[in-house]
This record gives C-alpha cells, structure tokens and sequence, in this order.
C-alpha cells in the first residue's frame, strides 16, 4: 500500500520514486515545533509581504498553507491539485535526479521534519518550513511551476560523476547531525571536515554538478527583478526569518543571472555571500534550456559516453536510428576522428525505442553486458539506417547472408544474419547475427560461442543522459540513503516542557485563557524552563491581546532575554509583530 494519497498526480509517478516516500510524521511534531512554525510564519507574512515576489503571498492561501498550524501533506495535496502539482513527505535530502524526477511529474517533495528551536532563522536540514512554507507558494504562478517541472526534466537526464554520490551522502549527514541537538560536537566537526575534504578534492563539475548550481541559485536562492532593488522567490530565502532580511542587504552582492551561475559552487552551512537576479520569471527558462544545450542529452557523442562511464552509474545513450542502449556503460572505443567506434556495457543491459523496452531485450535477455559498433560501413557513403530494401540487397544485407561489415573505425563484424528489426516507420534499429566474431584491430570484442550478436545500428551517438530510457525495464532504480534522520530524543523535562505550549496553543484557539491561566504558566517557564523565551513571547502576547496586567511583568522578562545575544533579535522583532497588531487594531 502506497504510504502517500494518491491522486491524478501523484498516481504517475513511477514506482521507483515510491521507495522515497515516507508517511509524514505529524503526531510526532511537538506543541514547540508548532510554535517555532507559527512564530515563523508570522515573521515571514508580515516582511515578505514587502520584499517576496508578488506571487508568494497569493500563493500561501492558494496551497492551504496557514500561519497557525504545520500543513498536513493531505490537505495540501488536495489544494495543490488544482493547479496540477502535489506534495509527497521524504525523509530529508533524497538523490537529486530522485528530487528532479519528482519535479519533472509536478510532485514538490517535502522533507517533514521541522527545524528545532535553536535554529529556528536558518536549518542546514531541509525541513517543512522550508519546502512547505518556502517553495509551495511560488508554484502557484503558472510560468514558474513549467519552470520547476522543466527543470524537473532536464536536470533528472543530468549525468553525475562517481563523486556526486559520495558528496551528498556526506552533505545528508551533515544536515542531520546539525539539526540533531543531541550530536556531539566532535560527531559535527568530523562530518563538517568530511565535507570539506570533498569539496576541496572534487574534479571537474559535473552536469549533475552544474544543474544542481543553478537550482541553488534560482529555485533555492533567487531574486528576482532590478539588480538595484530585487524581491525574493528562492525558497531558502523565503524560509529563512534570517537570511531574507540579509540577503537584501548592501553587503550581500547581486549579480545579474546568466549561465555562469552554473559554475558557481555554494555552501549550505552559512549564509551566501553572493546573490543572482534574475528579470522575470522566464528568463529563468531560457538560461535553463542554454545549459540543456551543453549536456550529454543533446550533444551525445564521445564525450557523452565517456561521462556516463565516469559517472559508475546507470545511463543511456541514443543512436541516430533512435535505438537506446541502457546499463552501466564500462568502455568505449575511440576512432581516428575522435568519434564513437565502440561501445561496452558491464551487467544488466536493456534496448530501447522512444523509450519503450524493446520486446526480446530486456535485461533477461542482456544479462551481462552488451556492446556494439556505431558508426558507417568502410567505403559505402549510404548508412544502413537510410539504404532502402533494394540497397540492403545490393550491399548483401539480408536474412540467411554470411556477411562481413567494415566500418570505417576499423570494427569488424563477420557472422551469418539471422533478423533484423525495426521501428514503426521501417528503420532498422538491430541486425542480429549468428556464428558472428566482432574484432577491432588485434582485439576480440566478440565470440561465435558466446551466443547471437545483436549489433544496434546508427551512425553516430546523439544522445547520452542518466536513468533508463524506459523505466520499467530496471526495476528499483536508484537507491535510498542508509543514513536516516535522527528522531530527537526529548527528555521528561523537555516533555513537560511542550505540554505548557501546548496549554497555551490551546487556550489561544479557544480562546479560554485567563490572568490566572498565563500567571500559572509564566511562573513554572520563570522557574524550570528560564533558557526558554518563546513560550514567554506567546504568554506575552496573549496579555496583550486581553489587556492583562501581567503583560508588564511579562515584557520586562523578555527584555531581560534581549541581552543574550542569540536571543535580541528574535525576541525583539516577535515584539514588533505584537505591537503592529496592537496598532492594526486602532
């Protein structure tokens, strides 16, 4: 049973995503993360309201999101889909082709779990204030969903090389031990130093690399409109009560966006010095498809090969007839002229058209590996892939033939035809040949004994991206971090702790509260809970609203929090937000 709603959303999704699909831990969300999530949101409502692109305060109400309450994944779910999106719980960072797939079927993934006290400006973790609160509402202008699905699309076609993987599994844990206030410091710092040591070690940037640099810069971290006087739309920034009001601020450089962004690392532990602005939502897209253009999945070719055998990872490549070769692609031979002569798979290979699995060629029928000529035969200017029947005649191509084909790389393939097969239109995809050796040079790239050669035809590679071209034909792609977010341990203090919160939400929704009721309370908090001021904030605010006389005693405790530094700014802007309230009133 799926762990998710399913609508006419979410039920195309392929089942390799379901894997990264967790039930949305609701009732383990404690009357404090609610607090921090409604203090948040406040903030962010009453300032973002002045500096975020126009769409983000429309989008709140539109995706079923509220200041008073973390949303329940059901009920956004059930708004989302009627601008064509929805949301599904995961536990933190997921792979990123995983989290752009999703986005390519218009599915936001939503790491639930809720940022602690302590990081209540900025979490390194993803956390549902941040893909909830921050990303959700955005989606509700049309031009910039088509551009997360778009980059959904594109960017989960992104090759990534053999050191990606290692990177955000060391990124993943990280996050997790940041966020955890039970990690030890000597955990954090040796996970901070893993991470380091991988970005200073790292080669060249892959596309995955690259792509995954422009999704930080826009979709994360953008700005959008003049240079000199942007407004906010990256969902980091959004949800951030910190980093959006620095992020405007003179100190920070704003830089207008192009494709450089894409060479531009980041850092997800601190706040970014540099900014990109872009002037309208569809700029974003043109940038996007002038990336697409120097990736793999639309320039093919030696090059695109050689990315996806450095990436260790399963990948695709297409020849100019349209067949797609998928499997962990282990060698390749080079011509004279720099062009594909060869191709080698290690393992389960699958073949493919218009990615549909090509009956008879699945991974049962390649379980070890395939490999294949691409290129021209030696001295015949026609391609196989255009000669007509006559000129399949005329050149010896047919069933029941022993024929040789010299290509002109020097790859020789020698055996006796037994089939061919072809697409839709009559081009021929495969020649399949028995008794068949395959040389290249001195080497022997295939034997008679090792059973029938089925040789893929095309002229050249056209094509190389991440993933199987058809995505049954592997079954589980992609694998799920051993690494889990840590569920924090609360101890009978804390516990006791978030019962008074709880009391007080409450009251609060009741409206049932009385002087006696905060007096009680204000005194245990004085008492057993002094490092705590956000309970006290929301007692404070609750007299105000009522015109208690403990209001005075109340405010004097929170000035007295306002001296420990960590503390002034937070206390000082939840003040604010009381008083303008107060004021609205008048």
């Amino acid at each position: 049973m799926a762990q998710f709603e399913l609508n006419e959303v979410t039920s195309k999704l392929p089942r390799h995503l379901h894997k990264f699909i967790v039930t949305q831990p609701y009732d383990e969300y404690t009357a404090q993360n609610q607090a921090v999530w409604r203090y948040v949101m406040r903030m962010n409502v009453d300032y973002l309201s002045k500096v975020a692109h126009g769409s983000y305060v429309d989008g709140l109400a539109v995706t079923g999101i509220t200041v008073e309450d973390i949303p329940r994944m059901e009920g956004m779910n059930r708004i989302l889909k009627d601008i064509g999106w929805a949301a599904v719980s995961v536990d933190g960072f997921i792979p990123p082709n995983a989290f752009m797939e999703f986005q390519a079927y218009n599915v936001l993934v939503i790491a639930s779990d809720m940022r602690t006290i302590d990081h209540i400006e900025y979490t390194p973790a993803p956390d549902i204030i941040h893909e909830a609160a921050g990303h959700a509402p955005i989606i509700a202008n049309p031009e910039y969903a088509e551009y997360l699905r778009r980059f959904g699309e594109i960017g989960s076609k992104a090759i990534s090389s053999s050191e990606d993987y290692e990177m955000y599994e060391a990124i993943r844990l990280l996050s997790i031990l940041k966020e955890d206030p039970n990690s030890s410091e000597e955990e954090v710092t040796a996970a901070q130093r893993q991470v380091e040591e991988l970005q200073n070690n790292m080669n060249e940037l892959s596309e995955m690399a690259k792509i995954r640099n422009l999704h930080w810069w826009t979709v994360e971290y953008g700005l959008i409109g003049d240079v000199e006087n942007p407004k906010i739309y990256g969902a980091g920034l959004l949800s951030s009560i910190g980093e959006s009001k620095a992020c405007l601020q003179s100190s920070v450089k704003k830089i207008p966006y192009s494709i450089d962004a894409a060479y531009q690392n980041f850092d997800i532990t601190s706040q970014q010095p540099q900014l990109y602005v872009t002037p309208d939502f569809a700029y974003l897209g043109q940038v996007l498809e002038e990336f697409a253009n120097t990736m793999a999945i639309r320039t093919g070719g030696i090059e695109g090969v050689r990315k996806l055998i450095d990436s260790k990872g399963l990948g695709t490549i297409e020849l100019s007839t349209g067949i797609q070769i998928s499997g962990n692609f282990d060698e390749v031979i080079e011509d004279e002229k720099g062009r594909v002569a060869y191709i080698q798979t290690k393992g389960e290979t699958a073949l493919a058209n218009r990615d549909k699995e090509l009956i008879s060629h699945g991974t049962l029928n390649h379980p070890d590996g395939y490999g294949s000529p691409v290129g021209k035969l030696k001295g015949i200017n026609l391609p196989i892939e255009d000669m007509a029947p006559r000129d399949l005649e005329a050149y010896g191509i047919y069933e029941g033939k022993t024929k040789r084909f010299e290509f002109e790389s020097g790859v020789i393939v020698e055996g006796r035809i037994i089939t061919g097969t072809r697409d839709l239109r009559g081009k021929i995809l495969l020649i399949t040949l028995e008794d068949c050796t395959v040389t290249y040079r001195s080497k022997i790239l295939f034997k008679p004994e090792w059973g029938v050669f089925d040789m893929a035809i095309g002229k050249e590679v056209i094509s190389a991206y991440a993933g199987p071209a058809d995505v049954l034909s592997f079954g589980d792609v992609g694998k799920v971090s051993e690494t889990k977010t840590h569920k924090i341990v609360y101890s009978q203090q804390q516990k006791a702790l978030y019962k008074l919160y709880d009391e007080v939400r409450l009251k609060r929704e009741n409206n049932t509260f009385d002087s006696e009721c905060i007096e009680r309370i204000f005194i245990q908090l004085k008492s057993d809970y002094s490092n705590d001021w956000l309970l006290a904030l929301e007692l404070y605010e609750l007299a105000v609203k009522e015109e208690l006389s403990i209001q005075d005693d109340l405010l004097n405790y929170l000035e007295d929090k306002k001296n420990e530094p960590s503390l002034s700014k937070l206390i000082e802007n939840g003040l604010e937000l009381i008083r303008k309230d107060e004021l609205q009133k008048v």
